[in-house]
């Protein structure tokens, strides 16, 4: 039976680990209870929180017990980690909210029935100590002197850093010893830019319970120019289909860099990894089946079949000619602008510049709605012609721009 440390390493999530040996040993011969912590700083979990749950899902399938540990306590305060800025505070209600739309996200990578993970709020814990009795048990462990050289507050020093968001690492190592004295919980993951604070819980618990605990970081998702992956001109690439929807999630992956295909494919789907190899090796053009396939498997993970279907078939569609989505004029409308003939809605959209243009191209054959020509300049528009809310539009051969009804 395979190690799933080994499953990790190949795969390339392991960036740093406290034991090495003793983490790998202790994975292969005993169920472990890990964490990794999710502050619900937003209404919906993004990409870079989905390469952590996709971590979750490797343990549990080897028979580990996940928790996700909800930061509903530390939420209130906001992590200084890769921030100029200090954090926008969130309101209770605000953070409740989140950490619901959280948990619904949750489940579809992970099993949460009958005790086989378990969501936890650190809220639960947090928001009712006793600051006192909080220094006394927690804060005589920890050397200010060493807490300032740690990476996650470097950058904030330069702009000034709260003493709210300096005692975050006191929190995060703390939450580590509650779960580890309610759950037995001994290994807690996050992504890279954490080792500072996971390494204070680690040293917090092997200090005041005097048994091992460990702590495991993964490779945070860039791109091969180092640059964070998941982000776009209208910024983060969210779980949330309302968010972002199924088809454009379908496009991101579609369009990401030749160069970032075979680590996509290793890190964020389950196929085997010699098809991930096999795929990434993939020359010329023809490493564009790759990334259809990496589309494919990352949107039917987050939204379902159906809904990954639904995108492929969309952005096949649009691919023609070697043109693809991302460079399709795009206008949105209303379905109030329905009901009138597709002369009129071009000209109205200033598609084309008069509806004696209009004519003319139809006339002359040179005018498709989503691949069928349109014969009838008097032919009217309704919402049956928008396939997944929208409608292509092609003059000649190679002009497209698609409709979208809002």
């Amino acid at each position: 039976m395979t190690n799933v440390y080994d499953i990790l390493l190949e795969r390339g999530y392991i960036k740093q680990t406290t034991h090495e040996e003793e983490i790998r040993e202790l994975l292969g011969k005993e169920k472990v209870t890990f964490y990794i912590g999710f502050d619900p700083t937003a209404d919906s979990l993004h990409v870079g929180h989905f390469l952590q749950m996709m971590v979750m899902s490797h343990m549990q399938k080897a028979g580990h017990r996940p928790i996700a540990l909800l930061g509903g306590g530390t939420g209130m305060v906001g992590d200084p980690t890769g921030k100029t800025d200090m954090r926008k505070m969130l309101t209770p209600e605000q953070i409740q909210h989140n950490v619901d739309c959280f948990k619904k996200q949750f489940s579809k990578l992970i099993d949460l029935d009958n005790g086989k993970a378990i969501i936890e709020n650190n809220a639960k814990w947090l928001l009712n100590l006793n600051y006192v009795e909080f220094l006394r048990e927690v804060g005589v462990h920890f050397s200010v002197n060493k807490m300032l050289t740690a990476e996650c507050f470097k950058q904030r020093l330069e702009k000034g850093l709260s003493f709210l968001e300096f005692n975050y690492m006191l929190m995060q190592a703390y939450d580590f010893l509650e779960l580890n004295r309610r759950y037995n919980c001994v290994l807690q993951f996050g992504g890279d830019d954490q080792w500072s604070n996971i390494i204070a819980g680690v040293d917090l618990i092997r200090r005041k319970e005097k048994r091992p605990a460990f702590g495991m970081t993964f490779t945070l998702l860039t791109k091969s120019d180092g640059k964070k992956m998941g982000k776009t001109e209208g910024g983060a690439i969210w779980l949330d289909k309302e968010k972002t929807s199924p088809y454009d999630f379908y496009q991101y992956w579609r369009n990401v860099d030749d160069a970032d295909v075979e680590k996509c494919l290793a890190l964020l789907t389950f196929l085997p990894m010699d098809e991930v190899k096999r795929l990434g090796s993939l020359p010329g053009e023809k490493i564009n089946e790759a990334k259809r396939i990496l589309a494919y498997e990352i949107t039917k993970i987050v939204h379902g079949q159906d809904e990954a279907e639904k995108a492929r078939e969309a952005a096949e569609a649009l691919f023609v000619g070697g043109q693809d989505m991302s460079s399709v004029p795009t206008v949105e409308i209303n379905k109030s602008s329905l009901g009138c003939s597709i002369v009129e809605l071009l000209v109205n959209l200033h598609i084309l510049s008069s509806k004696s243009e209009a004519r003319r191209l139809i006339n002359q054959n040179g005018l498709t709605v989503n691949d069928k020509k349109v014969s009838d300049p008097n032919f009217i528009v309704t919402e049956s012609d928008f396939k997944n809310s929208y409608m292509l539009v092609r003059r000649g051969k190679k002009n497209y721009n698609r409709i979208v009804i809002k």
